[in-house]
């Protein structure tokens, strides 16, 4: 039994330690998801202001999203997607 207890005090730093880093941790992250939170409401204020400028959101998301696509990636897709449309007697 005592030395259990010893081999208990011995590790108490250890543990203490990664208590400590978990804390850490757990609080970056919830700072980073408060961050977060706060960006995606500052891109939806963008969007919003956009609309009220009379541009069409649907479209400037698809604009964001084909940006980051590279543009053979991009060209191979539009062509994927021309195919199909011609295929369904939509061009």
């Amino acid at each position: 039994m005592a030395m259990a207890v010893a081999a208990a005090v011995r590790d108490e730093p250890a543990v203490r330690f990664a208590k400590d880093q978990l804390k850490a941790i757990i609080e970056r992250i919830e700072r980073l998801e408060e961050e977060k939170k706060t960006i995606a409401d500052d891109i939806r204020d963008v969007f919003a202001e956009a609309k009220g400028n009379g541009f069409d959101v649907k479209a400037l998301r698809t604009v964001i999203r084909m940006r980051k696509q590279d543009a053979n990636e991009r060209a191979e897709q539009e062509t994927i997607l021309e195919t199909y449309m011609q295929a369904l007697g939509m061009l």
